[in-house]
């Protein structure tokens, strides 16, 4: 038999339940805030005392308004903080496991994607993914299983909040660890993300790119158009970041792919009202050069990335050689409509870097969009053959 406390704190919680269940939206509202305030930072154990051994009944109840309510955000940032309460209590592991056996994943995945929510609404959304994450691979598993991984990614990318977009990003990385199965799902999710519209979420994402790329291991072949795509971004943080990218991913497989399209990014297919031409034969109007200012952009970071890769060692050295980059580093050089393109590619070829691309007249402008260099395969063996004679000698 059940003892007059026990039977006591059965009838307060039925009481309660009855209230909830007949209770209108005000009523709702007012026993979700209650429950918040009293039991923030409850353990499951403390928090089963409270309920009388009963809180997955209301636990249940939270869960099943949320997947009917979601869609007109009744309450919804205060059920998702109610919900967190109980999914992240210590010793509360049974709440996580009926709260996704109940198919709470894909209701909190569907809140991600609607647009007409609020920012605060998906962020604690996120905070429920990022408490299912932190309770190990399984519940990481589950995520991407639920197409978690695109849900969070269009998240990262449309979202307007500066401090969602950190959710969302940290989301992603956490999902990259101690997740085998997934990770490299995860890091095709990233790649989507570059060509957004948003630079800090290229900002974010590249930074987590960089972060996991050791984990992941190796590249996927996508990376590299995604990545040389971004350096028209006229943000100095993305295209920093970009650049950093750029000096990992020469150590993976997806090297010999990344130099040529650097190389020949210095020399773009323009259409041919756009062509580098001296400025005596052809004065392009400002709508013109707006229109080819991210190509231009474009040209100048790689120029830029090719001087910090050639620093790296002999062997890149070599190989951009062999990709005709001095040939593309004076075609550059010759470009007197962006000035940054000229000083980078000075700057790489190393020639009086600082100001000789401020002197310049067209007529040597248009010898360099010209020239014809290229170094023979015989000359480009001379180091070669100098480190073995310095070795015999």
């Amino acid at each position: 038999m059940t003892s007059v406390r026990e039977q006591e704190a059965i009838n307060r919680l039925l009481a309660f339940l009855q209230e909830w269940d007949n209770g209108n939206k005000t009523t709702r509202s007012r026993i979700l805030n209650d429950f918040i305030t009293l039991n923030q930072g409850k353990t499951g154990p403390e928090l089963e005392l409270e309920f009388s051994q009963g809180g997955s009944l209301f636990l249940a109840r939270l869960t099943t308004w949320l997947r009917l309510s979601f869609m007109f955000g009744t309450c919804l940032n205060e059920l998702l903080e109610a919900i967190s309460i109980f999914l992240s209590a210590v010793s509360g592991s049974r709440y996580l496991f009926e709260f996704v056996e109940i198919g709470g994943i894909l209701t909190v995945l569907e809140i991600l994607g609607l647009k007409e929510l609020k920012e605060e609404n998906k962020r604690q959304a996120l905070k429920l993914l990022q408490i299912m994450t932190g309770a190990g691979r399984k519940y990481k598993e589950l995520i991407c299983e639920s197409y978690g991984v695109r849900g969070i990614a269009e998240c990262l990318a449309k979202c307007g909040s500066e401090e969602t977009q950190v959710q969302a990003q940290q989301l992603l990385e956490s999902l990259t660890y101690g997740n085998p199965k997934y990770q490299h799902q995860v890091y095709r999710g990233l790649i989507a993300v570059l060509p957004c519209a948003s630079p800090k979420a290229q900002q974010l994402t590249l930074q987590t790119l960089q972060a996991v790329q050791p984990v992941v291991k190796t590249s996927h072949n996508s990376i590299v158009d995604a990545l040389l795509g971004i350096l028209q971004t006229m943000h100095l943080e993305v295209q920093y970041e970009a650049l950093q990218m750029i000096k990992e991913l020469v150590h993976y497989n997806v090297r010999s792919s990344l130099l040529s399209g650097l190389v020949m990014l210095l020399k773009p297919p323009l259409k041919e009202k756009e062509k580098i031409r001296p400025k005596i034969l052809d004065d392009p109007s400002m709508a013109q050069l707006t229109a080819s200012l991210p190509v231009f952009m474009q040209q100048a970071a790689a120029a830029k990335a090719i001087g910090m890769l050639a620093q790296e060692s002999l062997d890149l050295c070599e190989e951009l050689i062999q990709l005709r980059v001095v040939h593309h580093l004076l075609y550059a050089m010759g470009n007197q409509n962006h000035a940054d393109s000229q000083r980078q590619a000075s700057l790489s070829l190393e020639t009086n870097a600082e100001t000789m691309y401020i002197h310049m007249d067209t007529v040597q402008a248009d010898i360099l969009v010209s020239n014809k260099v290229n170094i023979p395969e015989s000359l480009r063996g001379e180091r070669h053959v100098k480190e073995a004679r310095e070795k015999n000698e």
